[in-house]
């Protein structure tokens, strides 16, 4: 697919400015990273903060009095569980009980729900919503992607660059809560959410706005001094939200992977009702799961990437799934999906890197976990 064929954030001209190496995400022209580097990105991400064009991500609004009870049918979470102002993380899921894919749920009413969902699924997303909706369910569905840009502000310094161009006050907004108002004068939605295990928000608003909102964030957090906030791309992106031990759909989440299996059981509500997927993961937390996903740590010079099989006696057991260095741990880490007996913190398992079998070790994730 040639440059010209890929679609573009309202952010596009930006990257290149600030030297941003862009490549081809999903069919999407985005950052990799910039002159600074992915480590540098990552560890000012973890230390002070970083900003991330997330405008990519898809948004579905869901409308009308079955708002609820519609979403709840096709999703893990229970939406019922949510207050006005209330986000979750959840799971569209198939009659197999596989992931569709992953994404957030907001709720603005009780007869009004916004679905953030993946950049490269929102097609897919929009079709497969779409198709299990019945002429009896009293419910409005819009693609509304096109509607928002999403920048990503994340790190320790995140509330002290975003607040005093935050109106209403946003310092006791809890995780995964949200509120309407203004950023610089424009209109948004400002979410305590992320994707990097770092405290930090997601502002949504239109896209004409987007380059306007990057500017005065870079501006804010002191772009260009040492301890000031770096623009990030997808690279670090990744390295963070793989210290965090955060699913990446088409790794450790998809069609044929279960949240059982990814170890998403905390967001799989089975006494909820009844909804996609729901008899078989019923069946499957009854029998067990044959994979579950794990963290491993490297304990031989070498990087695990993804799709590197692991090994356990000589014998091939599992793969990997999502596999680094990480910057701020500084060691060599990532995610397999493995046999329950083979999972087990203090596991000793190989994996085949360039034809060589380096040893690696089962541990406890998350990887990193910030200090509150």
């Amino acid at each position: 697919m040639g440059n010209e064929d890929l679609k573009k954030t309202p952010l596009n001209e930006r990257h290149r400015e600030l030297g941003g190496r862009m490549v081809d995400f999903g069919g999407w022209d985005m950052p990799v990273q910039y002159p600074a580097g992915v480590i540098e990105e990552h560890l000012r991400c973890r230390n002070r903060s970083g900003l991330f064009d997330v405008s990519h991500m898809g948004e579905i609004w869901v409308e009308g009095p079955d708002a609820i009870a519609f979403v709840n049918r096709l999703t893990t979470n229970d939406v019922t569980k949510l207050v006005d102002g209330q986000a979750h993380y959840s799971a569209l899921t198939n009659e197999n009980g596989g992931v569709v894919d992953d994404l957030l749920v907001y709720r603005f009413g009780p007869e009004r729900l916004f679905l953030v969902v993946n950049a490269g699924t929102t097609e897919k997303d929009w079709d497969w919503i779409s198709s299990n909706k019945s002429d009896s369910d009293q419910v409005e569905l819009r693609n509304a992607s096109s509607e928002f840009c999403q920048i990503a502000i994340q790190g320790p310094d995140a509330l002290a660059i975003l607040q005093p161009l935050t109106e209403p006050d946003i310092t006791d907004l809890k995780y995964y809560y949200f509120t309407e108002g203004m950023v610089d004068g424009v209109k948004a939605i400002i979410s305590r959410t992320g994707y990097t295990g770092e405290d930090g928000f997601e502002v949504y608003a239109a896209p004409e706005y987007a380059v306007q909102i990057w500017d005065r964030l870079l501006e804010h957090g002191k772009f260009g001094d040492p301890d000031g906030i770096l623009p990030c791309g997808l690279a670090a992106r990744n390295t963070l939200r793989l210290e965090s031990a955060m699913s990446l759909y088409g790794h450790e989440l998809g069609d044929d992977i279960t949240p059982y299996e990814a170890g998403l059981g905390w967001i799989t509500k089975l006494k909820k009702g009844d909804f996609n997927g729901c008899d078989a993961l019923i069946r499957q937390k009854e029998t067990g799961v044959a994979r579950k996903i794990a963290g491993f740590e490297m304990t031989e010079p070498g990087i695990a990437r993804d799709g590197y099989a692991v090994y356990v006696n000589g014998e091939k057991v599992g793969v990997v799934t999502s596999g680094s260095p990480a910057p701020y741990l500084k060691k060599n880490i990532g995610l397999a999906f493995l046999p329950p007996q083979f999972a087990n913190v203090g596991q000793e398992i190989k994996i085949e890197v360039r034809g060589k079998y380096l040893s690696a070790q089962v541990v406890p994730t998350p990887f990193y976990k910030r200090q509150k």
